[in-house]
């Protein structure tokens, strides 16, 4: 069997979908794209094509969970391999909308699932996280280490997760690969691509940025009383460049066994909260306003993950550090100062 050369990209126009883009049409895949906007842009593909220097390919304004719609671009592509990055991926807003949740990415990978057989598709890269792991303790947590979700979003990863290995099982012709990421941050080191949800961001790196370049009073911290160095809460971040190149050699890898794999794809290193404050800072060239607030339900005290298997297995490691992270999202918050709203860039 030949490596995938068309791949259909769900989530195509999100944070890590549109990096993904640009990666794979700079690496020769053919690209058919599936995005609903519900968080995030078209306009995010003008930018992928000119960084790239070639056209998406096909894009489609659709909900995953509308299988007739889904079975209509499969029947009008010949897709060799899935990339599925759609999502709903706010640990507070599940906590509020389990419900949707719960819909969105279970209901969502299970029409996937159904319409790529029916159409005779069975590679599939799955882009799940690192907070399956959710209370399971500090880490470095490897594979092996057994899910503790504590969220909706988390437990929801986890469930598609279990679907996938079944289907696997019983289905020896599925090859899926499940990438767990930890926090991806960072942005497009030429500034045209980086995180710019249409409400607001919720994750920590945006949030700095706007606060660096007074848009927000303040950061606001949530929790300062953890079992840590400093009191604020651990995580394993990860350059999005890094991660979508972890997506990439999954997609060569899909040649060969059958069956379902999982990795871990992360830093493997943990930073508080205050240590992405005071790298931001030194990057910026000012002391960015920070307020320390009550903790967040959901939240855990320390999560970094054990990369070393897909090392192993592929090669990959990250190659971007914080600093850099830090660097390429407050190049990309300078370029954009309003996001993906100013079209003219």
């Amino acid at each position: 069997m030949s490596a995938p050369s068309t791949v259909l990209v769900t989530g195509g126009a999100g944070f890590i979908g549109s990096h993904t883009c640009v990666d794979l049409l700079d690496h020769g895949y053919e690209l058919i794209v599936v995005d609903d906007y519900s968080n995030s842009t078209p306009q995010v593909f003008s930018r992928v094509e000119r960084i790239a220097g070639r056209f998406v390919g096909t894009v489609y304004e659709l909900d995953i969970r509308d299988r007739h719609a889904l079975s209509a671009v499969f029947t009008r592509h010949s897709v060799d391999a899935v990339v599925h990055l759609a999502a709903v991926k706010s640990p507070s807003g599940s906590l509020t909308r389990p419900v949707e949740c719960y819909d969105t990415n279970v209901g969502g990978t299970t029409a996937l699932l159904s319409t790529m057989h029916e159409h005779g598709v069975h590679r599939l890269v799955f882009a799940s996280s690192c907070m399956v792991y959710g209370d399971a303790g500090p880490g470095p947590l490897d594979e092996a280490t057994p899910a503790r979700p504590v969220t909706p979003d988390a437990a929801s990863k986890w469930l598609c997760e279990q679907i996938l290995a079944d289907v696997c099982r019983r289905c020896p012709e599925y090859t899926v690969l499940c990438l767990r990421y930890a926090n991806p941050a960072g942005a497009h080191p030429s500034g045209l691509l980086g995180e710019d949800p249409p409400g607001g961001p919720e994750t920590l790196m945006p949030s700095v940025a706007l606060t660096a370049a007074g848009h927000r009073s303040v950061v606001h911290i949530h929790g300062g009383d953890y079992p840590t160095p400093d009191g604020t809460a651990i995580r394993d971040y990860i350059h999005v460049m890094d991660t979508v190149e972890a997506h990439r050699l999954a997609l060569d890898h899909l040649v060969g066994d059958p069956g379902m794999r999982v990795y871990n794809v992360g830093l493997g290193q943990g930073s508080s909260v205050l240590d992405v404050v005071a790298v931001f800072s030194e990057v910026c060239g000012e002391e960015v306003p920070y307020r320390i607030g009550p903790r967040r339900p959901g939240d855990v005290a320390g999560l970094v993950t054990d990369a070393s298997a897909v090392t192993r297995a592929w090669g990959w490691r990250p190659t971007r550090d914080l600093t850099d992270m830090c660097r390429d999202v407050w190049r990309f918050q300078q370029l954009n100062p309003h996001g993906y709203a100013d079209c003219s860039r």
